[in-house]
């Protein structure tokens, strides 16, 4: 922690404006030895010119000094906005090295921040979920961990968690005979309530990574049905090939896309027909595995032609709560919606037309409708966890349910205690409130260098 490390904080390749980060005690003299406008004043931007050790000119920046504590890592900062020119930026890099900065590994800068009690690590870890977010459901749940919402929770867990440890402490410094049988089963009771608020936040964890990896939408139907037109209307640009000769997609094209605010997973898949030519019969076997995992299928029916004739393993994957049905091409002079409306009565149609743009935003609502509906999304008040905090909240709650057990069975007190403080350090697993190095470098490693 004593060294002083040096990063790019903004993204690589050309730019206006390009920030260097420092953090460490030698901030303030390099400050000094390098712009030679004598101590810096915190907090206060300042334009000079950057002097490299043997005296050149290396750009005209501004820096900004931050003191400590009152900064982002709880240690002496010094930011350098550098004009955006790569070979600017690899200079004045190379020059700090020379001046005896290290090169900051991913995340060192927020580790230090959570190390020196400026976040906990649930903080720490929204701090990456922000720099990654494509949506706005993604962005607030981001905005809502790094504002210590995670972390306050836990907190309450483990209030209530000390409060039955001080019950169970009673029965270790006091002869069982000496206390009411009922006051165990306060215990019993306390412990049950808190291990079912634990639960209701690990429910969450299924929320996650719809929220940050967003939702799997595939767009199926039969071959020439429009559902690669269908995909570049949704999108708004001709991202995958349009033919009217049948099986042009025989492979997925995958791109994202919000929908009322969320993140998407848009999916063209290969037409689907009982098919025997082997390329093609591969394609339809992996577009039926992509609706079988999906969120939500588009169903994209021609109304101008006949009913197709689908593979019968579709009708078992499809349902009214995870399929709209695109009923395509009204602007045929022979289209017949009333007719598909009735053989798929039971879920939600929208007309539209690919080539008259007709009914794309219906669609797009009628998605939303579903989301809501089928409660695939989390309320906007839900905190969400990680695979990582539920692993730590489940262990928490396995530990409260044992000494609840114990309780029960009159087993000794001190070996209910003993599950009780396992609860403790599980819950401050989350917050990293327990020394362990490895939690440590696993939530830090996927963080960019720099930040």
């Amino acid at each position: 922690m004593s060294s002083t490390i040096a990063a790019l904080s903004t993204p690589n390749g050309e730019s206006a404006i390009a920030l260097v980060r420092l953090t460490g005690g030698e901030c303030r003299r390099l400050a000094e030895e390098i712009f030679k406008k004598g101590p810096p004043i915190p907090r206060k931007s300042t334009r000079a010119d950057y002097l490299a050790l043997e005296g050149e000119t290396l750009d005209d920046c501004l820096f900004t000094f931050f003191k400590a504590p009152a900064s982002y890592t709880g240690e002496d900062m010094l930011e350098i906005a550098l004009h955006g020119n790569p070979f600017i930026i690899q200079c004045v890099l190379e020059d700090l090295f020379k001046r005896g900065c290290l090169a900051a590994e991913p995340g060192e800068f927020t580790r230090r921040a959570f190390l020196n009690d400026k976040m906990d690590l649930s903080q720490a870890e929204g701090v990456a979920l922000l720099i990654s977010a494509r949506s706005q459901r993604s962005l607030n749940a981001a905005r809502k961990q790094l504002a210590g919402a995670l972390g306050e929770r836990v907190r309450r867990f483990c209030d209530s968690l000390m409060d039955i440890s001080a019950l169970v402490e009673a029965y270790i410094d006091f002869p069982d005979e000496d206390l009411p049988p009922e006051d165990k089963s306060e215990i019993s009771v306390a412990a049950d309530k808190l291990a079912a608020e634990i639960q209701s936040l690990i429910d969450s964890s299924k929320y996650t990574p719809l929220i940050h990896q967003g939702l799997n939408i595939v767009i199926a139907g039969a071959p020439n049905a429009g559902k690669s037109s269908l995909m570049n209307e949704l999108l708004g640009q001709n991202r995958a090939i349009v033919s009217p000769h049948a099986g042009t997609t025989r492979d997925f094209i995958n791109e994202k896309i919000i929908i009322d605010g969320c993140a998407a997973n848009l999916t063209d898949t290969a037409g689907l027909r009982n098919s025997a030519e082997d390329i093609e019969a591969a394609g339809i076997a992996k577009a039926l595995e992509k609706i079988s995992a999906c969120d939500i299928c588009l169903l994209t029916i021609d109304v101008s032609d006949e009913p197709p004739e689908l593979p019968k393993e579709i009708y078992s994957l499809i349902t009214p709560q995870n399929t709209v049905v695109a009923l395509n091409k009204c602007d045929a002079p022979s289209a017949n919606a009333d007719k598909y409306k009735e053989i798929y009565k039971k879920f939600i149609c929208v007309e539209i037309s690919c080539m008259d743009h007709r009914g794309i935003n219906l669609l797009r609502a009628a998605i939303s409708q579903l989301i809501k509906s089928n409660s695939i999304l989390p309320s906007a008040d839900d905190i969400l966890v990680s695979t990582r905090h539920a692993q730590s909240l489940s262990k928490a709650k396995e530990c409260l349910l044992a000494a609840t057990d114990k309780t029960i069975k009159n087993v000794p007190s001190e070996l209910v205690a003993s599950d009780l403080r396992e609860a403790l350090n599980a819950l401050g697993e989350i917050t990293g409130k327990t020394d362990n190095e490895q939690i440590l470098d696993r939530v830090f490693s996927k963080f960019c260098i720099g930040k």
